[in-house]
């Protein structure tokens, strides 16, 4: 197969309609764009969860699992995605599980179960790694993403996964939405926030396993936190801000496979830099627009005390 930089010719131009079917030529770069698009839609809504509920620290550790499970599946001749899926998803009920229902009394002690978790993954990855005897050809790209062999197959998968995630999510956002902002009061109100989290911390693991197929295991979480932090600093909207989240996040993802494919180096680089530079260019924005007001505000309170 013919390396993108080759099939790129000459490189992007000034005619992004010409760009855009130079990248539809392809039928890996069409799959690419098609898995992109769901993982970016998936991991969008998720990662909009993660972020109001500050599980980022479980997302991380949740990416970094995709490692050993990637590690772990060719060590015995599986797939790298079903590792992704097995790893992920139990890291997910083992964080979960330990935590106990409450995380948000005793933050500590989930940042030190969830850690705990991270570094027990960490070690059998690396473990797997040295076990396995066979040539590692794209052992980078199971750390920073490929787009080269995404089949049809891997498309229609992440679809179902990504269709299960979505319904699960529309079936409980009322209660999880509750219990994301007031998990006391949520259980008050009869509310099963320990299912709820179990199950959320589940989803996540699917979703973390999903997206490391795209931009690898270790740059998984840009997808996850970066639309969803970016969206909630433009606008507190619960509807509006989760319809930007997946607008950002496509978008990042359809750049950074662009990029990727008329420079040639690791579609997890492009897609993580990207999402940096839209999350630091609206912060630095929200900040402009606040400063104003917060200034207005002390002086008001300045007067009024004096």
């Amino acid at each position: 197969m013919l390396i993108p930089s080759v099939l790129a010719e000459a490189g992007p131009s000034l005619d992004l309609i010409s760009d855009l079917r130079q990248l539809t030529t392809y039928p890996f770069m069409v799959n690419a764009l098609a898995a992109g698009s769901i993982v970016a839609l998936m991991a969008g809504v998720v990662g909009w969860f993660m972020v109001l509920r500050r599980q980022s620290f479980a997302g991380h550790t949740l990416s970094v699992m995709a490692f050993p499970g990637a590690t772990g599946a060719l060590l015995v001749g599986l797939s790298a995605p079903t590792g992704y899926f097995f790893f992920c998803g139990t890291a997910a009920l083992l964080i979960g599980g330990a935590e106990g229902p409450d995380r948000r009394r005793n933050p500590a002690q989930a940042s030190a179960v969830t850690g705990t978790v991270q570094a027990f993954g960490l070690a059998c990855g690396f473990l797997f790694l040295s076990l396995y005897q066979g040539v590692l050809a794209n052992y980078e790209t199971l750390l920073f993403g490929t787009f080269l062999g995404i089949t049809h197959e891997q498309v229609l998968t992440l679809a179902i996964v990504a269709a299960v995630t979505l319904a699960c999510l529309a079936i409980a956002g009322r209660p999880l939405l509750f219990a994301s902002v007031d998990e006391g009061v949520a259980r008050a109100h009869g509310v099963p926030t320990r299912a709820l989290a179990m199950g959320f911390l589940l989803l996540l693991g699917l979703a973390v396993a999903a997206t490391a197929q795209i931009t690898g295991a270790l740059l998984v979480f840009a997808l996850l936190v970066a639309p969803a932090a970016t969206a909630q600093l433009i606008t507190p909207r619960i509807g509006l801000s989760l319809v930007l989240t997946v607008a950002i996040g496509i978008s990042i993802t359809w750049v950074g496979l662009g990029l990727a494919y008329f420079y040639n180096y690791p579609v997890g680089f492009y897609i993580t830099s990207v999402a940096f530079v839209v999350y630091v260019v609206v912060r630095v924005g929200r900040s402009a627009v606040d400063s104003p007001t917060l200034l207005h505000r002390r002086a008001q309170a300045a007067h009024a005390g004096a």
